[in-house]
């Protein structure tokens, strides 16, 4: 079994930062690739940024410039560094796991007040 755990979200004013923390356990045989995404109430989920096993990121447009993706391979951890939250970053932000069918966390929630 993979578990896929989420930390880090809060309540944060507009302007502000928060680290999200990913954290991926369980039977994972090989490093593969990683990738955050993010639901607002009352829109379907999009894609935030991802990151492979070697470490090449790639960000949804919206957030180029301000979020930073990282990984520790050696932890099966994944983060995501937010700067300059704005108040349409508010979201439940998920992790998922490109391993097999892929894996997902249970959500961590993020709101940013303006």
């Amino acid at each position: 079994q993979v578990q896929v755990v989420e930390s880090g979200g809060g309540s944060v004013q507009a302007g502000g930062s928060l680290r999200l923390s990913c954290a991926a356990s369980g039977i994972i045989n090989r490093i593969v690739t990683m990738a955050w995404y993010r639901q607002a109430p009352g829109k379907q989920r999009e894609a935030v940024a991802s990151i492979t096993r070697e470490g090449i990121a790639n960000y949804a447009d919206s957030v180029k410039g301000r979020f930073t993706v990282s990984r520790d391979n050696a932890k099966n951890t994944m983060y995501l560094q937010m700067n300059s939250l704005k108040a349409e970053d508010t979201a439940v932000y998920y992790c998922k796991l490109f391993l097999g069918e892929g894996y997902w966390g249970q959500g961590t929630h993020v709101t940013v007040s303006s």
